[in-house]
């Protein structure tokens, strides 16, 4: 269907959205939980967290290209049909799964230090915080910042075009 074809840009840059909004919150919850212990209420340590993203398989595109390219049915080798599926198409081709697809996965990376003073040290006197690399995080902040304002800037490109389009 048409408008699926004009607002694929869109919705794949919505899901690279969703994607980096999703590693900036994990990178700014694991920062302000890096000196943390327990908390009052659960007795557990926050556990680090990290986004873990898949990108679509290749017969995701496969399929979408060979789904757009079999609506184009010609009834003579030199014209286009406009019958039954037409040239515009109108099948479901599936845009909405062509962006990378993520999780958040929790780790199990602890460090220790010798507090034998802290409210939350053992008997050994040993304190468990969670193992967060600060600058690893940064890294991913500033990182996931730059992508979010790519795909931002790929969905005004794309508004412009359509824009100038309509206006022919």
């Amino acid at each position: 269907m048409l408008p699926d074809r004009v607002f694929s840009t869109f919705q794949t840059a919505s899901q690279g959205l969703a994607l980096q909004r999703e590693k900036i919150s994990t990178a700014s919850r694991n920062i302000a939980n890096a000196q943390t212990t327990s908390s009052p209420v659960s007795k557990e340590v926050y556990k680090p967290q990290s986004v873990q993203s898949t990108q679509p398989t290749g017969t995701s595109f496969k399929k979408v290209l060979v789904d757009s390219l079999s609506s184009l049915k010609t009834t003579h080798p030199n014209h286009i049909s406009t019958a039954g599926s037409g040239a515009l198409g109108s099948k479901n081709t599936g845009f909405n799964n062509l962006g990378p697809q993520f999780e958040v996965i929790e780790q199990e990376n602890f460090r220790f230090e010798y507090d034998p003073n802290h409210p939350d040290a053992d008997e050994n006197g040993m304190v468990k915080y969670p193992d967060v690399d600060l600058i690893r995080e940064m890294t991913q902040l500033v990182s996931a910042n730059r992508l979010y304002e790519a795909n931002l800037s790929s969905i005004e490109a794309e508004k412009e075009i359509i824009k100038r389009a309509l206006e022919i």
